[in-house]
């Protein structure tokens, strides 16, 4: 890590910290809420203002933490000019917005919610301007696109809502999905996903053939999210959340995201015919058709809307002219539309919070009752349209500039005429928001009396307006940031000037056009809005809405035609596709002639392989008769265990026999409510089809066994084998692979076995509650019992067994690291000795006896082995690593002990407790069906009273 990069990391996760706060803190209050949702945005603006005069002195901030490394997977941060700028304007617009929503959300809005999503988007924001790996900021990127789905639809009870934020997902989530193809493919092209290291590779990557799919794909990411045509659409519609929401993600975050990140790519994409002519007509496209779109919007809202679109098309436009002057004129007016833009938003909101509406011909005369709101907004609307003295003016002047100087195809006035064009619109749809809103004479028929908010409501958008005219006055104020970032985005010592007056030039001709254009299309904006509204023209909702329409169609023929119910039709689609791969793999004829002969088979082995085969093939013949099958399983996993013992592995051997019990005794008791054979059979055509097929997957399989079998390789077996003492503490070598080395795939077994049984009992909760619990109410489970259920012989015989079994795995549990054996096994064998007990005594006298259940038996294994793993952390080591050392106990030998004791005593409880929890689970049904459990220990009784009942609480 650089010097001050340590910070970043720490500035990335503050917001996600912070969003754990506003849910608690709303139970002290709103203003307590509002509070302390500022404080993790404040704590990240004074880290970022520490690190600031590094930044403006022209160096990069680096910090990585690896995670892995050989992958190019690591959490790394950087911060430029770039990035400064946009984390400022996260974190202060959102500062801001905080405030705003104190007082803009009425009491029945719950504001811990809105906070918490705020947050949450606010650190997703911040992950994507400071991430250096791609990979993250993919991560982040994703994350703005779920965390503003929540926010745009966090007024749920409005349907608009609602669709607005499953629009904004599907069109950004799509574009999103692109992005992943096109940034993986740049980071193939370099050899690195570090986000510096592609940045600096720019010559390699547009020579690359992969260049033209990596820039299309990289674009429709940045193009979607920034709502540029033809996905433009989709940002009006957001407007159905809350203003915060709106004048946060639609002028400082979510939209400017595709804008950062053309901004960012620009050393690496930029430069080309492709990027010039596909980025700069998309931007000018949307510039002029949001514009045109928005001086007839009669919704405040809506017309903010649709005027971002076209000053997002302009910051396009400028980025895809690919000049210098156009990236000090983009970046400038970035930070400028930033001010003007949620100040209008804000204003908006503030008119919509008084009167009770956002109609504008239900406005009018507001600036007589309204005076300080009337104006904000007019200072905010006139910078928008570009007067002078208003910071909006100085870049729309050096955007002018810039393309009264680009050609397309050899023509040099289609650009600059366009581009007047949709500063013109701008100029009257600015206008427009200024006199038909707060000009004109009052009204007597508002909605609600209108009348300035609180001060807490426009203090933020006064604040930004103070911006506007500070900037436009004195453009020297935003001089060096703006230097420093159009520095990161160019990669090049950039020397220019931002004055009000650069003399009679193009611009200014076309600017005082766009002036004077504008103000007369204002005059004349009725009959033209009459024209517009008869005029027929396509809707982009109506098509969007027929396109997903069609998609579900076509979705759900093609799932109902794959996904019909039976299991035996989707595995076999992924059989036959997996055997066909390996087909594939098989023929590419990269295989090489064996290097081994086959080792002669001893007459003993013939003979276990004779009989695996043959209990194979009467598990298939017999597979409607569900016991035979069941005994023939049992079979086939005793002969893979005897397998395992010839080839000199008595851990498997000692496992899978284990396994192979338990597993046996459970589907016996499993069996005991099931049809003795199989109710239905499959046709002739669909078994032998699945006969093929697994014929055809065992021969894969095969095949693929004898290749490896017959040819030399490097097995990672040789690195166990010599590291397991030095660096595990333990000489079975298995053992030590399972609580070390790969320790954390065990970590996850027991988790997803601990899953397995619990879910099994909440299986069987749901099945004694529902419908099914009424047919076996009317089941006699009892009728054609034996009458010798748990017999004397049985239960002396598990009652002598019990202990010895006990000790057993115990000594198996404690040899485990050295000798075969293990926590794993112990677990397997101490429940096989407690299954004994169940089956011989019966279920209800044997649970009387518990004394520890078996859901905390799995919680408590799972905890420890946590601990454990965590415990390596405290020592520095990575997670689960072993630490051993050697005790010398007075009347015993020196022994070793290490922390995988501790992981294998978590395996042992959850093994144990799952296996116990599946048996207790299957044991309800018969005992909810009615059937009695014995209260003596066997069904003998000397005195010929023997006691049946139904146990208590079923």
């Amino acid at each position: 890590m650089t010097n001050g990069g340590s910070l970043l990391p720490i500035i990335a996760l503050l917001p996600f910290l912070g969003a754990l706060v506003p849910g608690l803190m709303i139970r002290a209050g709103r203003n307590a809420c509002a509070t302390f949702t500022a404080v993790p945005t404040i704590a990240a603006l004074a880290m970022l203002g520490v690190l600031t005069p590094d930044v403006m002195a022209g160096e990069v901030l680096k910090a990585e933490i690896e995670w892995l490394p050989q992958l190019g997977l690591s959490a790394s941060f950087f911060l430029d000019g770039l990035g400064l700028l946009f984390a400022f304007m996260i974190l202060g617009v959102g500062l801001l917005i905080t405030l705003y929503a104190r007082f803009y959300l009425s009491g029945d809005d719950p504001m811990g919610q809105f906070y918490t999503y705020l947050l949450l988007f606010q650190g997703a924001m911040l992950g994507i301007v400071i991430s250096d790996n791609i990979l993250l900021l993919l991560i982040f990127w994703e994350l703005t696109s779920l965390s503003s789905f929540l926010l745009i639809g966090y007024w749920k009870h409005l349907p608009e809502g609602r669709q607005g934020a499953r629009m904004a997902l599907a069109v950004t989530g799509s574009g999103g999905l692109a992005m992943i193809a096109g940034m993986l493919i740049l980071g193939n092209i370099v050899g690195s996903y570090n986000l510096t290291d592609i940045l600096a590779a720019g010559d390699v990557i547009r020579a690359s053939d992969w260049y033209l799919p990596a820039l299309i794909l990289i674009l429709l990411g940045a193009f979607t999210k920034s709502a540029q045509f033809p996905f433009h659409f989709w940002l009006p519609h957001a407007m159905a959340a809350p203003t915060p929401v709106s004048a946060y993600l639609h002028s400082a975050t979510m939209v400017k995201a595709g804008v950062f990140l053309m901004a960012r790519m620009w050393p690496a994409l930029a430069g080309t015919d492709a990027w010039f002519y596909i980025v700069s007509i998309t931007g000018l496209i949307t510039m002029v058709l949001g514009a045109l779109i928005a001086l007839f919007k009669d919704d405040l809202k809506a017309l903010l809307a649709f005027s971002t679109v076209s000053h997002l098309g302009l910051l396009t436009m400028l980025l895809g002219f690919g000049t210098e002057k156009a990236a000090i004129a983009a970046v400038f007016h970035i930070i400028n539309h930033l001010t003007f833009k949620a100040a209008l938003f804000m204003t908006a909101g503030i008119v919509d919070h008084e009167t009770h509406t956002r109609d504008i011909k239900r406005l009018g005369g507001l600036a007589k009752f309204m005076p300080i709101t009337a104006l904000i907004g007019t200072v905010a609307a006139l910078s928008m349209a570009g007067i002078p003295l208003f910071n909006g003016f100085l870049s729309k002047e050096l955007m002018l500039e810039e393309a009264a100087h680009t050609a397309w195809y050899q023509n040099d006035w289609i650009v600059p005429a366009l581009a007047t064009l949709g500063a013109l619109l701008s100029v009257a749809y600015s206008l427009r928001f200024i006199f038909h809103v707060f000009a004109g004479p009052a009204r007597d028929d508002y909605p609600a009396h209108p009348h300035d908010p609180p001060f807490g409501m426009y203090a933020a958008p006064a604040l930004l307006c103070v911006l506007v005219v500070a900037i436009g006055v004195l453009p020297g104020l935003a001089y060096p940031m703006v230097k420093v970032a159009a520095q990161a985005v160019t990669g090049q010592e950039l020397n220019f000037y931002l004055k009000i007056w650069h003399g009679v030039t193009p611009a200014l001709i076309m600017s005082i056009i766009a002036v004077v254009g504008g103000a007369l299309l204002l005059g004349l904006h009725r009959p033209l809005a009459r024209a517009w509204n008869a005029a027929p023209r396509p809707e982009a909702k109506a098509i969007f809405d027929a396109l997903i329409s069609a998609l579900v169609r076509l979705s759900r023929g093609v799932t109902d035609g794959l996904h019909n119910g039976a299991i035996s039709r989707y595995l076999a689609i992924f059989v036959v596709s997996t055997v066909g791969l390996v087909y594939v793999a098989f023929s590419g004829g990269t295989l090489s002639p064996p290097t081994r002969e086959m080792l002669p088979v001893p007459p003993v082995v013939a003979v276990g392989y004779v009989l695996l085969i043959a209990s194979a093939l009467l598990v298939v013949l017999n597979h409607h008769n569900r016991f035979r099958a069941l005994v023939l399983i049992g079979v086939i996993g005793l002969m893979i265990s005897a397998g395992f013992v010839y080839l000199s592995a008595p851990d498997l051997a000692l496992t899978q026999i284990s396994v192979e019990t338990v597993t046996i005794m459970l589907l016996l008791l499993a069996l005991h409510f099931l049809p003795k054979t199989t109710p239905r059979e499959s046709s002739v055509g669909l078994r032998l089809r699945d006969g093929v097929i697994a014929v055809a997957a065992g021969a894969g399989v095969a095949a693929l066994a004898m290749v490896f079998l017959l040819r030399d390789f490097d097995p990672i077996s040789d690195y166990h084998l010599a590291n397991s003492y030095e660096g595990g503490g333990g000489t079975n070598v298995v053992n030590v692979i399972l609580v070390d080395f790969r320790g954390y795939d065990t970590f996850g077994e027991i988790i997803v076995l601990g899953i397995a049984g619990l879910t099994i009992f909440a299986l069987m909760e749901a099945l004694l509650s529902g419908p099914a619990a009424r047919r076996l109410r009317n089941t006699d489970y009892s009728r054609d019992r034996s009458r010798d259920r748990h017999p004397l012989m049985m239960v002396v015989a598990t009652r002598a067994m019990l202990p010895i079994a006990v000790m057993v795995g115990v000594y198996i549990f404690l040899r485990g690291h050295n000798q075969p054996g293990g926590g794993f096994v112990a677990g397997l064998v101490i429940s096989i000795a407690l299954l004994m007990q169940y089956m011989a005594s019966g279920f209800g006298w044997t649970q009387t006896r518990q004394r520890l259940e078996y859901h905390t038996m799995i919680g408590w294994g799972v905890l420890i082995a946590a601990l454990t793993g965590v415990g390596a952390w405290l020592g520095g080591a990575p997670f689960l690593t072993s630490i051993y050392g050697y005790i010398k106990l007075p009347l015993i030998e020196k022994f070793g002990l290490g922390s995988a004791f501790a992981f294998d005593l978590g395996v042992f409880l959850t093994v144990l407790g799952a296996v116990m929890l599946m048996l207790y689970s299957l044991s309800r049904i018969a005992r909810y069906a009615g059937e009695t459990v014995n209260v003596e220990p066997m069904d003998y009784d000397p005195s010929g009273k023997r006691e049946l009942k139904k146990p208590e609480g079923e």
